[in-house]
């Protein structure tokens, strides 16, 4: 075996992929079906015609055909074209009376892709919107002040006080970063769930420990109350409900009552309630600003907390409701609230309910 022999054959080129189009497609497919019917019955006829005349005819025949197909399928694709059009220029108006349900399937279609992708791109400038005013501001303010106690004689005092502005505003950055995280995560994947026996009112009795110095500073009142256990991973449950108890307590104006109920868990509180649905505001890296109680949430901000406290409980099969209860008065009604807040209404209460299945008293 010679060594030209032992060397591999040259590839075969693959043959070339003509690509066509829709129009050209149909035209095809209409001048076949108009063609060789014709076509057919001229041979089996065997007219007494020179075979030039028969030729002549025959050619005459096949451009009429392919003339009538070429109208044909530009009526045909009419829709499509259309369609197409408004694709490129990425408006969507109302349906046209004469498209076909395939032509309205796919413009729905369409329309809902452009939709995810307009909140897609909004929550993507929300996420930005987070990063530049939530985490710039507080770490601007913490290097001033990490400059003044580094570079400045400062008292003793008022350092101690810089400290612990510095620690606090490290706190509530730590706590920003990790709900952005979790709220990433939970939009990306299931939030993923240990079920065991858990004794609810220790749990709840456990979250109003852990925030009764920040209820103490501000003169609001927690409450416990009621009984039960339900299959849930308590750690991630618990995360949950501190959220709610958090948000609470931000604009409860004298308590806020954690309740075990046969449905689940409740937070109420007597706060202003929200200022839109739940389901708009509970909603990763919202592009709305939001105003609760007179204060300004930037985009991106408003409904991470409610967003995250819903998927842990859809994680354990129930889900996070909202609604206004009736309240009792109190005897001595609070203080009234400064000008630039509005003043909740006395008579309802801010309820959150996250429903579990099967809580057993």
């Amino acid at each position: 075996m010679s060594a030209g022999s032992s060397l591999s054959s040259p590839a075969r080129p693959r043959g070339l992929r003509v690509r066509t189009t829709l129009r050209a497609q149909f035209t095809l497919v209409i001048f076949l079906l108009a063609f060789l019917p014709n076509l057919v019955m001229t041979l089996m006829a065997q007219p007494a015609l020179p075979s030039g005349a028969i030729i002549a005819w025959m050619v005459l025949v096949g451009a009429t055909c392919a003339l009538v197909g070429f109208v044909l399928s530009g009526a045909l694709l009419t829709s499509v074209s259309r369609l197409r059009a408004e694709v490129m220029r990425g408006q969507f108006g109302e349906p046209h009376h004469d498209d076909p349900l395939e032509i309205l399937s796919l413009r729905q279609a369409f329309t809902d892709l452009l939709g995810r992708l307009s909140t897609e791109q909004a929550r993507r400038n929300a996420f930005m919107a987070t990063l530049v005013h939530d985490l710039k501001t507080p770490l601007i303010a913490t290097g001033h002040l990490t400059k003044i106690i580094t570079t400045m004689p400062v008292p003793d005092a008022e350092r101690r006080m810089m400290g612990e502005q510095i620690q606090a505003e490290t706190a509530r950055l730590l706590a920003l970063v990790q709900q952005m995280a979790d709220a990433h995560r939970f939009e990306q994947e299931q939030v993923q769930v240990r079920l065991a026996p858990a004794d609810l009112r220790a749990l709840l009795e456990e979250v109003a420990a852990r925030v009764a110095t920040q209820a103490q500073e501000q003169g609001v009142q927690i409450r416990v109350s009621g009984h039960g256990v339900a299959a849930a991973d308590a750690p991630v449950l618990e995360r949950a409900v501190t959220n709610l108890t958090v948000n609470a307590l931000r604009y409860a104006r004298t308590h806020v009552t954690l309740e075990v109920t046969p449905s689940g868990l409740t937070v109420t509180d007597d706060g202003p309630g929200l200022p839109a649905p739940l389901d708009e505001l509970a909603q990763p890296f919202n592009a709305q600003p939001t105003t609760i109680a007179g204060q300004q949430y930037t985009s991106g901000t408003a409904g991470l907390g409610l967003f995250i406290v819903r998927r842990i409980a859809q994680a354990h099969g129930g889900d996070l409701h909202y609604d206004r209860v009736p309240a009792t008065l109190p005897e001595h009604p609070p203080a009234p609230p400064p000008d630039d807040q509005p003043a909740p209404d006395p008579a309802a209460l801010t309820r959150f309910t996250m429903s579990l299945p099967e809580v057993q008293s």
